[in-house]
């Protein structure tokens, strides 16, 4: 398990890399509002956790492992906020916020049930094939924000 703060650099190159095709770490630095330096650390943790290849002064490339860490991660901060916004009635900001701290403190059988369950509620489509992140089951019936 890695830690939020790398699992927000994770998050930050996959959508680089669904944004430019590519990933680097000036993008990386500029779409974080940090130094490179910095993203230089947290590449080499992440190389070591197995997250992305990468060699000095190329592109970054999220391994398989990334990309589906990357994915749940989106997933389960946009159901999160669905959930704190549109089914509890929170502001939108006390949601966004409510998201980022629940993403990664739920099991995903947990989120399953809850994706269904925000689903449900807000009757955005039949869920009955249940959903599973991991398999990318019923991905287009997620409001995506990537």
């Amino acid at each position: 398990m890695i830690s939020k703060s790398l699992e927000e650099y994770v998050k930050a190159m996959y959508v680089l890399n669904r944004q430019n095709g590519e990933i680097r770490v000036t993008d990386v630095a500029n779409k974080m509002n940090i130094s490179k330096a910095s993203v230089n650390k947290a590449v080499k943790n992440l190389k070591e956790e197995g997250m992305l290849d990468y060699e000095a002064y190329g592109d970054i490339k999220l391994t398989k492992e990334g990309e589906e860490l990357a994915q749940k991660l989106l997933e389960a901060y946009d159901i999160g906020i669905l959930f704190f916004r549109d089914v509890l009635g929170l502001e939108e900001e006390k949601a966004i916020e409510n998201a980022e701290s629940f993403k990664s403190a739920i099991s995903d059988e947990a989120f399953n049930k809850l994706a269904r369950y925000v689903h449900k509620e807000l009757n955005l489509k039949d869920l009955n094939c249940l959903y599973d992140i991991n398999n990318e089951k019923c991905r287009t019936c997620v409001k995506r924000r990537i």
